[in-house]
């Protein structure tokens, strides 16, 4: 009986130590069996280990859905610790704020972000709204805005989160400038009106004062009614269907109405013949059967519009060429002139309405401020694009791209002759 226990108990000491030594490799050989109580607690073991790895991987799976989906969020995101050090980012906020996230891993969020109003907004210590700081692709001529907040968490953790806000903060400051500008350009010619009907009404005048005072009521009137007229062309641009390509209109006949009403134009502001500009409207032989598909009202007044800019802004005496050409790809139509030229801040708003690089000068020459937007309104609603080059004191040049599938022109045969012998 002494004998038959001790190796009973010898058998089990040998057992309990494989299954320690089991235990301690680092992976385990779920094929090992054990006897008795311990084959038991090794099967129990086993299972409780198998168990905990399925949560595990299940956890790691959860894990990186979880951040797939947060790189794919259109909103950048960086993970801070308590002391404000990068521990993780996805790839939108390393394309807004220039994070390179095996990189700056560890590195203080103060000194990636080197924005006096992010700084402020630091310090301040209140986190319920976001700042609006210059992101890293901004430019004078091309802005780049991006929208920050931080959100605390966990024990002195933060949250950051960035958005690009550059198209709302350019709408936010058109919509601003669009009521303060219709506000006064209607207010000016009406306390003008205005003025001179209270002068008429209470003051005996003599004919000569009393007809130059009429002439000056008529002056403000038609720059009133030109305001209200452009005002309802924009609204009418944006509510109407986009034209079709059902209906050709021949360029050459475009060209001919807007060097009739240019000639016109040129005249009016300039009534001495050596003052005014001289206008050139230039077609290649082969494009004078060219047509162009879409709104023929819309077209006039887009073409209209970047001549008449040339006429009022550029120096008298001044050139203004005005071309229609194409290639297979496209037709461009022109107007390039010898002005003064627009600094390069300027174009990214030059569409704008209302926007002006010189307002006294705009309202002296009779312009509303709105001919650009109409033309950038027309030549996209026809599928194409406006471009714009232009050099201080060097002129500019505004260009219509339009698709080929807008236009068509008959393709001239060439015939060789030869001669008899």
């Amino acid at each position: 009986m002494l004998a038959a226990v001790s190796i009973l108990h010898i058998y089990n000491l040998w057992q309990g130590s494989r299954l320690l030594e089991w235990l301690r490799r680092t992976e385990l050989d779920a094929n090992l069996r054990f006897s008795g109580v311990w084959g038991d607690t090794g099967d129990r073991i086993l299972r409780l280990i198998k168990l905990k790895d399925n949560q595990r991987q299940a956890s790691e799976e959860s894990l990186r859905q979880l951040l797939a989906a947060v790189q794919a969020s259109p909103h950048g995101v960086v993970i801070l610790d308590s002391d404000s050090r990068i521990q993780w980012s996805n790839q939108t906020a390393s394309r807004h704020l220039g994070l390179d996230p095996r990189i700056d891993v560890q590195q203080l969020i103060g000194n990636m972000l080197r924005s006096p109003a992010f700084s402020q907004y630091v310090h301040s210590k209140s986190f319920d709204h976001e700042v609006i700081i210059e992101g890293r692709l901004h430019r004078i001529d091309r802005p780049h805005k991006l929208g920050i907040q931080l959100f605390p968490y966990g024990d002195g953790r933060m949250l950051l989160l960035s958005r690009d806000v550059t198209l709302i903060e350019q709408a936010e400051t058109m919509r601003r400038d669009f009521v303060a500008n219709v506000s006064h350009e209607i207010r000016t010619p009406l306390t003008v009106l205005s003025g001179f009907i209270e002068t008429l009404q209470t003051l005996f005048l003599n004919d000569s004062i009393r007809e130059k005072y009429l002439i000056l009521m008529e002056h403000q009137s038609n720059r009133l009614k030109s305001l209200v007229d452009d005002l309802l062309t924009l609204s009418r641009l944006e509510g109407s269907p986009f034209p079709g390509q059902r209906d050709w209109i021949a360029v050459a006949d475009l060209f001919k109405s807007c060097e009739e009403e240019a000639q016109g134009l040129s005249e009016r502001l300039h009534p001495s013949s050596k003052n005014r500009q001289k206008l050139a409207f230039q077609m290649h032989p082969d494009s004078l059967e060219d047509e162009i598909a879409g709104n023929k009202t819309e077209l006039i007044s887009a073409f209209s519009n970047l001549i008449s800019n040339a006429i009022r802004y550029i120096p008298a005496g001044g050139q203004i060429r005005v071309k229609w050409t194409r290639t297979s790809d496209e037709a461009v139509f022109s107007v390039e002139d010898t002005g003064p030229g627009i600094a390069p801040e300027h174009f990214s708003r030059l569409s704008e309405r209302f926007y002006r690089i010189d307002r006294s000068r705009s309202r002296d020459t009779g312009g509303t401020g709105l001919g650009l937007a109409i033309v950038k309104h027309v030549i996209q609603r026809h599928g194409g694009s406006l471009e714009i080059e232009s050099k201080l004191n060097q002129g500019s040049k505004f260009s219509l791209h339009f698709p080929a599938a807008r236009y068509r022109f008959q393709k001239k045969e060439t015939v060789n002759q030869t001669e008899s012998i």
